[in-house]
């Protein structure tokens, strides 16, 4: 950026914009660039759309941000923040420990919905930036999605370590029910694909059933009816 640019508007803003607290303004440009980059990507918009959509000059967002890039940076950390995948790994971990499979990949299920109906923008902005091949969402995605996949693939060793599950490969049985909901999240969320006719609930029940009938694993209610004498 020119050095006169960043000069002139140091103190600046777009005529009838009101005056915000740094921390408001910093934090008003991430959420207008996240809706804007979700729409159209993050080669698609310039900073000068986003000026333009915060009312402000962009001289105001190089103050905040040294770059585009440094932008889209705190919009995935941001994101990362609300995600708060630590927390939804040790409810997964809870479930885990007791061998709950059917709890597990349950909840699983319903988190990723969850979120994908809380913020379809975020959906957007994630499929772009694999279009787009962007390092700093390639470092994001390793960083927030390889945790619960090598936490699901090693759930589905330990299970067959106990004779619990069919003996196949760990990555495409975490491959199959992750790609199960996420396409049914898809076609309904943002295809608006009208033939499929499946609630939420309906799809998390039973891509849960069809994955543990397919990998073997026998819910925990279950297993203890099939120990009592007598019982089929």
């Amino acid at each position: 950026m020119p050095q006169e640019l960043s000069k002139q508007s140091h103190s600046s803003t777009a005529p009838g914009t009101s005056r915000m607290s740094a921390k408001g303004r910093r934090q008003q440009l991430i959420e207008i660039a996240f809706r804007l980059f979700s729409q159209k990507g993050f080669r698609g918009t310039t900073t000068k759309e986003i000026a333009i959509a915060a009312g402000v000059t962009e001289a105001i967002i190089f103050r905040h941000f040294k770059s585009k890039d440094d932008l889209y940076a705190a919009i995935l950390d941001h994101k990362a923040c609300e995600v708060k995948l630590s927390e939804g790994l040790d409810e997964l971990r809870a479930h885990a420990d007791r061998r709950d499979d059917e709890k597990l990949f349950r909840t699983l299920a319903t988190k990723i919905l969850d979120h994908h109906r809380h913020d379809r923008d975020f959906l957007r902005l994630m499929l772009y930036s694999a279009l787009e091949k962007h390092e700093l969402a390639r470092n994001f995605r390793n960083k927030q999605f390889r945790p619960l996949h090598d936490f699901l693939r090693n759930y589905i060793l330990q299970r067959q370590r106990d004779g619990a599950s069919h003996n196949c490969d760990a990555t495409a049985a975490v491959q199959s029910f992750l790609g199960a909901v996420l396409h049914h999240s898809m076609m309904t969320g943002l295809f608006s694909a009208d033939f499929v006719k499946l609630t939420d609930k309906d799809a998390i029940k039973n891509f849960t059933c069809l994955f543990l009938a397919g990998m073997r694993l026998v819910p925990p209610a279950r297993r203890q009816r099939a120990k009592k004498p007598g019982t089929k």
